[in-house]
């Protein structure tokens, strides 16, 4: 399909029906390269080092992958709150999408950094890429210390540029003002949960329901809940509707990380594009270990319970070792517990979807995208008869 092109930008426009592209994501990358191309082009004119070691890496990352889970989720509740599929509204719809992506580009780049995370979608994370640039380039100074400032760097222009597509949506003075106060609250929460998920590791907190907590303010919320609440902003949706769609985003975007817990454990590496373990090897609080540690307690399996301590937060975990904590989380009954968990958060996710009262091919669109978004495929078997799925 084609999109026709807006002057000054020159950025496709929704010039027809773009409902089945949101489906594939065609709609959205076709926006974000656009305008991820002016803006290299851009910073080409302030530096071209700075435009080729970090606007076009930003750029490249951006691009590299994903399922552009977050821009969907705000087309359809642009569509869901009554929005049209042409015009100005579809596109400030899309552009807002393409903003939510680079704000994921911002959180991966920062969360790699923070996590000590070496791959990212199959490739070097980013501060690994600019500590080798450092290395092969004989650079003076410490090139892993030089890795991770210029990945922050990267991470906040992304930032940036989410910022300024939003500053510049074309929409009347009321959805901006709505618009606006979503994506500040947006913002504050992902910083909170990043740093509610640090303090748990470093206080070693254990608890499921702390885990559950993180888990909704690191990822359910910007990843479903407010895109949805931003699509339904841009559209002028009535409070009630909005709510509820925000409540199904909610009960969805949480069991998506349960999910990407369980993939971080048992996923095979070359489907998901991370190592196996890392969150174990890190320590990380999880609703599965945590919820492990809580069974093994409550029945008195000091095995399990000895097994979790050693491993959990062990940089240097063998994979032999990591064979056994993953039999311990299904012999413990954890991932089945997990499971059940998913499971329930997505019944309630349809539930909050069927009291709302939307089109039908808006309702259609949600409804897929909100089980596309947990409905892992079968994957590749694991020792333990546990399979893995694919990244988000």
């Amino acid at each position: 399909m084609s999109y026709t092109g807006l002057a000054p930008r020159e950025e496709p426009t929704a010039s027809k029906t773009v409902d089945p592209d949101i489906a594939t994501a065609k709609a959205i990358e076709l926006v974000m390269t656009a305008y991820l191309q002016r803006r290299a082009h851009e910073a080409e004119s302030i530096d071209p080092l700075f435009a080729r070691d970090v606007a076009d890496r930003v750029r490249d990352f951006a691009m590299s992958g994903g399922k552009r889970l977050r821009a969907r989720f705000l087309w359809w509740g642009w569509r869901a709150g009554g929005g049209g599929t042409t015009g100005t509204g579809a596109e400030a719809a899309l552009r807002l999408g393409a903003a939510l992506e680079l704000v994921q580009a911002c959180a991966l780049i920062h969360d790699d950094v923070m996590d000590g995370s070496s791959l990212r979608r199959g490739s070097p994370a980013l501060h690994v890429a600019f500590a080798r640039q450092h290395f092969r380039s004989g650079m003076r100074g410490d090139r892993t210390a030089y890795g991770r400032a210029a990945a922050i760097l990267a991470g906040d222009l992304a930032l940036a540029w989410a910022d300024d597509l939003v500053l510049d949506i074309d929409a009347d003075p009321a959805a901006r003002r709505r618009i606006r106060d979503q994506w500040q609250v947006m913002r504050s929460e992902m910083v909170a949960g990043q740093y509610l998920d640090m303090h748990a590791h470093a206080s070693a907190a254990s608890s499921p329901e702390e885990a559950l907590h993180i888990a909704c303010l690191k990822t359910a919320l910007y990843s479903a809940e407010r895109p949805l609440a931003l699509g339904a902003a841009l559209a002028g949706t009535d409070a009630p509707t909005a709510k509820t769609l925000c409540s199904a985003g909610r009960c969805a975007g949480i069991a998506f990380q349960l999910r990407d817990d369980l993939l971080g454990v048992f996923g095979d590496p070359a489907v998901t594009g991370k190592p196996s373990g890392e969150d174990i090897r890190s320590g990380k609080l999880t609703y599965l270990v945590a919820m492990a540690r809580t069974l093994a307690e409550k029945t008195g399996d000091t095995t399990s319970q000895r097994i979790l301590e050693r491993a959990v937060g062990d940089p240097q975990l063998s994979e032999d070792d990591l064979d056994r904590l993953r039999q311990v989380l299904e012999d413990t009954g954890a991932r089945s517990a997990v499971e059940a968990e998913i499971e329930r958060l997505m019944r309630r996710s349809r539930d909050h979807l069927h009291q709302v009262s939307i089109s039908g091919p808006a309702h259609h669109g949600l409804s897929a995208l909100l089980g596309s978004a947990v409905g892992i495929p079968p994957l590749a078997t694991h020792p333990t008869g546990a399979t893995a799925g694919s990244p988000s």
